[in-house]
């Protein structure tokens, strides 16, 4: 099976350029393509980790990827999607964030540049010193406002309040040289990247197609929706982090523990390497057996992002939790310190809001008033509940926040 059949039966492919031409560079094989990541953080999340594994796919059936770092247009960042324009990053912070996050690529991706295996690029490399009025003579013709101001991730924002910066609007003209930049020193006929891309790299197809008279393709990959439409890999805490300093093993495993049942096959189709037939034998499970499912998701996922011993030691943790165990070794912790406390205790409300399970007090009381708290396995309702803070010694206490959500609380004396 060549790796087009792959990602179309694993539900990955969204838009494409020319499908037959697509289908016939797969089945010949050696495909050189690349999938930019822009370095707006330290680490990946669970976004990211969508392309990783189209891109492992693709790797295992013979291409090869470049992992296209965005040093230069990180500089810029990306508005697509954003509704307002991205934070700017200092050089510095830039260079940082991209040095993690080739290390954590490193997990999923085989690199080994003189023997075929995956490329790592950096667009800072041609970019940060580019001459303006050269670029701007040289791409920036082939370029038609009209049509730019015509693509959906302009348009979106045009509708805003705060509008579209002059800056934010170079990020397509950026993105286009970068394919066209690949596709001369490095043979890249290719682009993959998420379906909110798809005006950027068409736009880096039509580059090529006008400067060199030469065929390039597209294409994008379904964004991780759940059954209500809904981005997923987002908590009350934020994104879903690969990095276990963000969220750890445990939190990691929960999150995929917790998805919806119609997300659930889905989610090992698209995120797992087990095989298609396993999966589909799945599509016939009901009731528990979806439970059995999830613990199988989130296992797996759990074991390709923080390896085998961290997936045991969180599906062990979360079976003792939900089966009344109680082992709280792996599960989330908030460490507080004596100035927390009002005096000599600290009140639920209080306590809910600085281990970050609810954003506000206002919702933590209506949480608490509606039942769906607990403590230490104790249903608390009172809103004015306060524990002394010595509760908080040796093992410390146990929120528990709705059916799934554990959370341990303990206290620096």
């Amino acid at each position: 099976m060549n790796a087009y059949e792959v990602l179309k039966e694993r539900g990955f492919i969204e838009q494409l350029t020319h499908e037959d031409e697509i289908k016939e560079l797969f089945e010949k094989g050696g495909v050189t393509f690349y999938i930019g990541i822009d370095p707006t953080a330290d680490s990946l999340h669970v976004g990211h980790f969508l392309t990783v594994m189209a891109m492992a796919h693709m790797q295992r059936c013979g291409n090869r990827p470049i992992c296209l770092m965005g040093g230069g247009t990180g500089m810029i960042g990306d508005p697509s999607g954003k509704a307002d324009m991205r934070k700017m990053m200092t050089v510095e912070t830039i260079d940082h964030n991209v040095a993690c996050i080739k290390n954590q690529l490193s997990h999923f991706i085989k690199f080994d540049e003189e023997n075929g295996g995956a490329i790592i690029a950096n667009n800072a490399d041609w970019l940060r010193n580019l001459n303006y009025i050269e670029f701007l003579r040289d791409i920036g013709v082939h370029f038609s406002v009209n049509r730019m101001l015509a693509a959906d991730c302009f348009k979106i924002r045009m509708e805003k309040e705060a509008g579209l910066s002059f800056l934010e609007f170079n990020y397509m003209i950026m993105q286009s040289y970068d394919f066209y930049y690949l596709f001369q020193h490095y043979g890249c006929n290719m682009q993959f990247g998420g379906d909110d891309q798809w005006s950027n790299m068409l736009g880096g197809t039509e580059l090529i197609r006008r400067k060199l008279g030469k065929d390039a393709h597209a294409m994008t990959i379904t964004l991780l929706l759940n059954s209500e439409g809904k981005k997923m890999g987002k908590t009350a805490k934020g994104a879903v982090w690969l990095d276990p300093n963000k969220t750890s093993p445990y939190e990691f495993y929960q999150y995929w523990r917790n998805v919806g049942d119609d997300d659930v096959l889905k989610c090992l189709r698209m995120l797992t390497f087990l095989p298609l037939e396993q999966i589909d034998e799945m599509d016939k499970w009901e009731g528990s057996q979806l439970n059995t499912a999830k613990e199988i998701l989130a296992y797996e996922l759990t074991k390709l992002v923080h390896g085998q011993e961290e997936a045991e030691k969180a599906q062990s943790a979360a079976r003792a939790i939900f089966g009344g165990g109680g082992d709280t070794a792996d599960m989330p912790c908030t460490c507080l310190c004596r100035e927390d406390a009002q005096g000599d205790s600290i009140g639920l409300l209080d306590l809910m809001v600085k281990c970050k399970l609810v954003p506000s007090k206002k919702e933590a009381r209506r949480l608490v008033e509606q039942g769906g708290v607990e403590v230490n396995g104790e249903k608390v309702t009172d809103v004015s509940a306060a524990f002394p803070c010595t509760d908080f010694c040796g093992e410390g206490l146990v929120i528990k926040k709705g059916k799934k959500v554990f959370h341990k609380v303990i206290m620096d004396q």
